[in-house]
């Protein structure tokens, strides 16, 4: 069967019997064209299925209608509901959103970068995958503007929007002292993620105000922040000589994997070990056993990032300079932690 070929502005204009310009107009322009004529070429386009080109239409412009998303993992509900702050703020900007996913990995995170700056978006809101900085660095060279996320950028970098980490990590480990416990465990991530250790630092920090050593917190490290990284740090925990009476965990998602663990070898939660996770997603209050957590204003993360790309992008982008936008966390006490008896 022969395909058919996509239909132009070219054969609505003859099809409709106006103007190629009218037909532009009431794409581009409709209050210049009177009703009757615009009701009739709109009617003309639905029946032959016409598709404006985007890709024309930037090329005209000069600029893109397309902002990227670059976040460390769409399987974390943190990341969806910072994507979906983002898309809000573009929206009402008359902007798309084009979201991608580097998987922690930092060379799907410079295929992605290459990608967008092929595509010449209008911008890019990046969570770095890469401590090195190498992917942001080439990426630099393109001239799109970019916002980092989630973590701290330097000045030369651009504008970034994060929630203070270490503040986190204490608000957490000063909790679970304040409670009692004196042997506690953090369920990291990978040693590579700032985040990750930003969290450390902070329940380090919480433990020298309390007068502890450091080794009273034991780490376990994971490949990866997710669910079946907390169920695998769990069994180790379960595994220990001298179990702590304590886990903080480097995210929501390695707690709830956690919890599951201690729940399947029939350790009770908070009675036997206290849990405390990070970010406060939705599923933490609907866990068995609902999450203590230190959340994170993952909508407001979004928004803002993507407000000041708007910014560095607009009308008055040559007005625009740098910010370093930093958000507090708060805790948040549910059933998983209790003081000792």
């Amino acid at each position: 069967m022969r395909e058919r070929a996509s239909v132009g502005i070219k054969d609505v204009a003859h099809e409709a019997g106006v103007s190629v310009g009218t037909v532009s107009n009431v794409l581009n322009q409709p209050h210049r064209v009177s009703e009757p004529t615009r009701r009739h070429v709109q009617q003309v386009i639905a029946r032959l299925g016409y598709v404006r080109s985007e890709y024309a239409r930037q090329l005209r412009a000069g600029h893109s209608r397309i902002m990227a998303l670059l976040v460390l993992d769409m399987g974390n509900p943190f990341f969806v509901d910072v994507a979906r702050g983002a898309e809000r703020a573009a929206r009402d900007a008359g902007l798309g959103v084009m979201v991608c996913n580097s998987a922690q990995n930092p060379s799907e995170e410079a295929e992605y970068l290459s990608l967008f700056a092929e595509q010449r978006v209008r911008g890019a809101l990046i969570t770095p995958a890469d401590p090195s900085g190498a992917t942001l660095r080439d990426f630099r060279r393109h001239g799109i503007p970019y916002v980092v996320v989630d973590r701290v950028a330097g000045d030369e970098e651009g504008c970034s929007v994060s929630v203070d980490d270490v503040s986190g990590g204490a608000l957490a480990i000063r909790h679970l002292i304040a409670g009692g416990h004196r042997s506690l465990a953090y369920v990291s991530g990978p040693a590579h993620l700032k985040q990750v250790q930003d969290r450390r630092e902070g329940a380090l920090k919480a433990l020298a105000e309390a007068g502890l050593p450091g080794e009273t917190l034991r780490e376990l490290p994971t490949e990866r922040l997710d669910v079946a990284a907390g169920r695998d740090a769990g069994a180790r925990l379960l595994g220990l000589a001298q179990r702590p009476t304590a886990v903080f965990c480097a995210n929501d998602l390695l707690a709830l994997g956690v919890l599951q663990s201690l729940y399947a070898a029939g350790v009770k939660v908070p009675d036997d070990m206290s849990i405390v996770g990070y970010d406060d997603i939705e599923f933490a209050a609907a866990a068995t056993v609902p999450l203590t957590s230190v959340r994170q204003p993952a909508l407001t993360l979004g928004a803002i990032a993507a407000e000041l790309l708007l910014q560095e992008t607009g009308e008055r982008a040559a007005e625009h300079r740098h910010q370093h936008v930093v958000l507090r966390p708060e805790l948040v006490v549910r059933g998983s932690s209790r003081g000792l008896s």
